[in-house]
């Protein structure tokens, strides 16, 4: 226990949260250990998102609580790295003097010797390069679950969306190779890891660097085939690199689950335009439609931008019908926030704060009614869930473990049936919200999940903060 320790701040995305697995990797291979408990770390890295508007809030306002600990302990060494650092560069260390090492989203690897020299310098010190330099999947890595991993598939994004900053930050799109995406999702089988996600900033795009278009739905087969893989996820896609042939992979492939997240930002076409969406509402309905054909039990959430320059109620009332249309089981509902850098920025008919507030609610409430009347309507049924975390306390009577169905629902159960994070069980709908079920009766356990052993992987666990369930925005 005298080894040095580390915390992982993580602001934003599942790109952010796998990128701060790796960043915990490179750290524990340095010879540090996780902080735990009430531990002050020896180094705090904050992984910073870029996308909305209170980004910068957030950062400064976790920096804010830092500077404190560095008073009392100059020797603590403070990173900022992450798309706002990238975005920001120089002016993160003058706004915060006291951080040690800013670096940007194409050189994490650089980490542990930019901790060195600032240490041996004493003064901050700073990289930032305009490509990637290392794979992120080609550094080591501290997952935060036994039973659950992150593979990314992709980094970057080729799309120019006018109010999203992403593709700037992160470059353009590279695609790793199909074998070494299987040769790390096998690795990780062997390790007993159950659940892989596919990432990527814009994931049914895959292959578009070797030329082909089916790619993303040959490797959710490929993946969805390797043993002891029971779920297979992904994020995000983008509906305009949406076709048949990964509809037929997900229907045909039983550990790809019947889930789908598929940013719609608006229903207004003229919007759409606007935003440089390459798709209209009409051909977001028809992939919704396609979806539920090939599978009827799937559900479908998305990502909505309220209060984008030149909205008028008009498009918001058609925002409105294409959700009312898709029923979407969940959405998260953003207000248009301006991102210097952007070419929605410099729009002149930017929308009124009050008017964007007043949309916000009334959206939320529309998609609220709809996830809570789709949830009523499983009271009764069966749900397989694989347990993941403890929510509560656990001296509650009201404690619960809460997991995820097939098609990606939150469910909650009862802490004192004796479940443990891994556990594959099946139970009853006893209760449903907007947001979740609880399922009180008929638990029955699948399997129990034992924990493999990398051998190549350092075992750990990161801290994380602000949003990691958002998706990754495409």
């Amino acid at each position: 226990m005298d080894r040095p320790t580390y915390e992982v701040q993580t602001l934003g995305c599942q790109m952010n949260v796998h990128d701060s697995e790796r960043i915990a990797g490179l750290l524990q291979g340095e010879g540090y250990r996780a902080a735990t408990g009430d531990e002050t770390a020896d180094v705090v890295v904050i992984n910073t998102c870029a996308v909305r508007e209170n980004a910068d809030n957030k950062l400064y306002g976790h920096l804010g609580m830092l500077a404190p600990r560095k008073r009392e302990n100059p020797d603590l060494r403070i990173v900022v790295t992450g798309c706002l650092a990238q975005k920001d560069r120089g002016s993160v260390s003058e706004r915060a003097p006291w951080v040690d090492v800013v670096l940007g989203t194409h050189n994490i690897d650089s980490l542990p010797a930019l901790l060195r020299r600032s240490a041996q310098q004493s003064q901050a010190v700073s990289e930032f390069a305009e490509t990637l330099q290392a794979f992120p999947s080609d550094l080591p890595v501290a997952r935060g679950s036994d039973f659950s991993a992150w593979v990314a598939i992709s980094v970057g994004c080729n799309n120019t969306c006018t109010f999203c900053i992403v593709p700037s930050l992160r470059g353009r799109e590279r695609d790793r190779e199909p074998e070494d995406i299987l040769a790390e999702v096998r690795a990780l089988s062997d390790s007993g890891v159950k659940e892989i996600t596919l990432l990527g900033q814009n994931v049914n795009a895959y292959g578009v660097e070797f030329g082909d278009r089916q790619a993303f739905s040959k490797l959710l087969r490929s993946v969805g085939g390797v043993s002891g893989i029971e779920r297979v996820r992904f994020t995000s896609p983008h509906p305009r690199d949406f076709t048949t042939d990964v509809i037929a992979a997900m229907a045909q492939t039983p550990t790809v689950m019947p889930s789908l997240h598929m940013p719609l930002q608006s229903g207004s076409d003229q919007v759409l335009r606007r935003m440089r969406r390459s798709y209209r509402a009409q051909r977001f309905l028809q992939i919704v439609d396609e979806v539920r054909t090939a599978m009827p039990e799937a559900a479908i959430t998305t990502d909505i931008i309220v209060g984008f320059p030149g909205e008028t109620e008009d498009d918001f009332e058609q925002t409105l019908e294409v959700v009312r249309s898709a029923r979407f089981s969940g959405a998260f509902t953003f207000k248009y926030s301006v991102r210097p850098g952007t070419p929605a920025a410099e729009y002149s008919d930017q929308v009124a704060p009050e008017v964007v507030s007043d949309r916000y609610e009334r959206l939320l409430a529309v998609v609220e009614d709809i996830a809570w009347e789709q949830n009523r309507a499983l009271l009764g049924s069966r749900v397989e869930v694989l347990v993941g975390r403890s929510s509560g306390r656990k001296d509650s009577p009201n404690a619960r473990v809460s997991g995820r169905a097939r098609d990606n629902r939150l469910v909650h159960l009862p802490a004192d049936a004796g479940l443990e994070p891994g556990d594959l069980v099946t139970a009853t709908v006893t209760h449903a919200a907007p947001h979740h079920l609880i399922a009180d009766d008929e638990i029955a356990v699948i399997r129990r999940f034992e924990a493999g052993a990398s051998s190549c992987e350092p075992q750990g666990s990161t801290v994380t903060l602000g949003l990691p369930s958002v998706p990754v925005t495409s």
